[in-house]
């Protein structure tokens, strides 16, 4: 079972805080099993906004987690607790994966965990950020940063993205969307999320497309139109793009696209089907064309994405979309 800590301190933000206590903290071993050993540590109780929190260990813990999670952190003007910096840098060095949301990555910086890596923050924050520790490259434009053994994230929502980004690490790409559908309510921001993680859906019934979410992704693997999604929806194209645009925050054709991406990363986590047989099994096409467009979606070639994602037990070779 991999564990989880999260290092807290007085003036930890609480929209962050409380996003890793929902992905890590919840007992969602009726869904993921096994979930996470999840512990709080910190020097003594600390105060986060209006209530008081009570760790469940010491900062010493850091050093036996898998996984340590700074949450974004309201006092950037200064330095942050010498005890806590100590044992990040303690936690890193033992081999534990540390990960920052939002302008806890302020706090990184201070433990030198951003030393000659790729980092970033809350827009607002990346200039100061980068001012105060010039030897990380700050990158402004993305959701987050994963360097294997540091991350960070943007603010806020992308808090999220990070935390489900870390899940399916763990937990491969079917149970991280699975954790998403429980977190995630709609609007979805197709658009800006980032890399990696699936988009979770609706749930048929709950708005005018709940049946033609599944219809489609059973047909990824056919030329689908606009026409055809608004015939099935029994809609014109119009009222469809309104709808679309509403429970998804993108385009019928967008989204289309974004699902053939995100079935191309599922068939490469779990079959040994080659990219010309999943490029035919998502409407792609060709590989070329898949290679193509899942670069520029994902940020790397099907191939290293597989290498990447890929468990180690055997698995199936390829399945076709109906």
């Amino acid at each position: 079972m991999p564990s989880v800590a999260l290092a807290v301190t007085d003036g930890m933000l609480h929209y962050e805080l409380s996003v890793a206590l929902e992905v890590f903290g919840a007992d969602l071993t009726h869904m993921v099993n096994p979930w996470y050993d999840f512990s709080v540590c910190g020097s003594g109780p600390v105060h986060v906004d209006r209530f008081r929190l009570e760790p469940d260990h010491g900062l010493d813990q850091l050093a036996h987690a898998d996984t340590v999670i700074v949450p974004g952190w309201a006092d950037t003007d200064r330095e942050p607790p010498t005890d806590l910096v100590q044992a990040l840098r303690a936690a890193h060095e033992a081999g534990a994966r540390v990960a920052s949301l939002c302008t806890g990555a302020f706090i990184l910086g201070a433990a030198g965990l951003l030393d000659g890596r790729l980092a970033t923050t809350h827009w607002a924050h990346t200039g100061e950020l980068a001012r105060r520790h010039p030897a990380a490259t700050v990158d402004p434009d993305v959701l987050y940063v994963d360097n294997g053994d540091v991350l960070t994230s943007a603010g806020k929502a992308a808090a999220m993205d990070l935390c489900l980004h870390l899940v399916r690490l763990d937990h491969g790409a079917a149970n991280a969307n699975k954790v998403a559908r429980r977190l995630v309510i709609p609007p979805h921001r197709d658009g800006g999320q980032a890399q990696f993680i699936a988009t979770p859906l609706p749930e048929p019934g709950n708005h005018p497309l709940g049946e033609l979410f599944p219809w489609a992704l059973e047909r990824l693997d056919q030329p689908l139109t606009v026409e055809d999604l608004a015939r099935r929806a029994r809609m014109s194209s119009r009222h469809l793009a309104r709808h679309f645009k509403h429970l998804t925050g993108t385009t019928p054709l967008q989204w289309l696209h974004a699902q053939r991406i995100r079935h191309a990363q599922e068939l490469l986590e779990t079959t040994n089907a080659t990219v010309d047989t999943i490029a035919m099994a998502t409407g792609m096409g060709t590989a070329t064309t898949l290679r193509r467009h899942f670069h520029r979606s994902v940020g790397v070639p099907p191939d290293t994405y597989r290498r990447t994602f890929r468990p180690q037990e055997p698995i199936p070779s390829a399945h076709h979309g109906s």
